[in-house]
Parts: structure tokens; C-alpha cells; sequence
């Protein structure tokens, strides 16, 4: 992996991204529905898809995500505008786990990634 710098930064964006969007009030109009667990389990495959590659084996950032969300969940309770949520935790776990399995099948989707992108730069001028 050419770029680690870069995912790395990037990933530590999307777990900021996901953190921000965890803890900041909701409007009043927003009503929670089975959409809302889809977003959680999505998030957490995402996180754990980007990770897994850049770690030493995949346990390390699969305790921590769950852990983040664990704790994400709890700060939501102590919140007063937000609710921390058993069922928000388990569509956590399950994008854990599904982003495990995607990192499995395709553990080098990042280096394809970076190939694909230096394909399309214009080659360097030799001087």
C-alpha cells in the first residue's frame, strides 16, 4: 500500500464523521425509523471495511469500533437530547461484521484502489 498516510487520515476522518453525526442533536422533525439502524450498520461496515486492511490482524479494530459504538450509544443516553439505543448497538455489531467479511473477501481493495487511481494520472515527465 503506497498511500497507508492517506487511508489512514481519511479514516480517521470517516470515525470523526461518524462520532459528529452520533452526538449532535436531531431536528425535532426527525422521526427514527428501521432506516436508522440501516444507517448504523452501514456506518460501522464502512469503518471496519477501512480499517481491517491497515491493522495487523482484523480483532484489533473490531473490538475497537464496537467499543466506539458502545460508547457513542451511552454518551447519546447521558445526552438529554439524544437516546442511546440496545438496537442502534446491535446494527453496529452486524456492520462490524460485515465489514470483517468484506475486508476478507477483498483484502487488497485499498492497493486496487490506489492502482486504479495512478492509472488515470498522466505519466511523469522524466527530467
Amino acid at each position: 500500500m503506497r498511500f497507508r498516510r492517506v487511508w489512514l487520515i481519511l479514516g480517521w476522518l470517516l470515525v470523526l464523521m461518524v462520532a459528529t453525526l452520533s452526538l449532535v442533536p436531531l431536528p425535532e422533525t426527525t422521526t427514527l425509523t428501521a432506516q436508522d439502524k440501516v444507517n448504523h450498520l452501514l456506518a460501522y461496515a464502512t469503518l471496519m471495511a477501512w480499517w481491517a486492511p491497515l491493522a495487523r490482524d482484523a480483532c484489533r479494530p473490531a473490538l475497537a469500533l464496537l467499543l466506539l459504538g458502545l460508547a457513542l450509544e451511552l454518551l447519546q443516553a447521558r445526552s438529554g437530547y439524544r437516546e442511546g439505543d440496545i438496537h442502534d448497538m446491535a446494527a453496529n455489531a452486524l456492520g462490524v461484521g460485515m465489514g470483517a467479511l468484506f475486508a476478507r473477501l477483498l483484502p487488497d481493495w485499498m492497493a486496487r484502489c490506489e492502482r486504479a487511481v495512478l492509472a488515470l494520472m498522466p505519466p511523469r515527465s522524466g527530467r
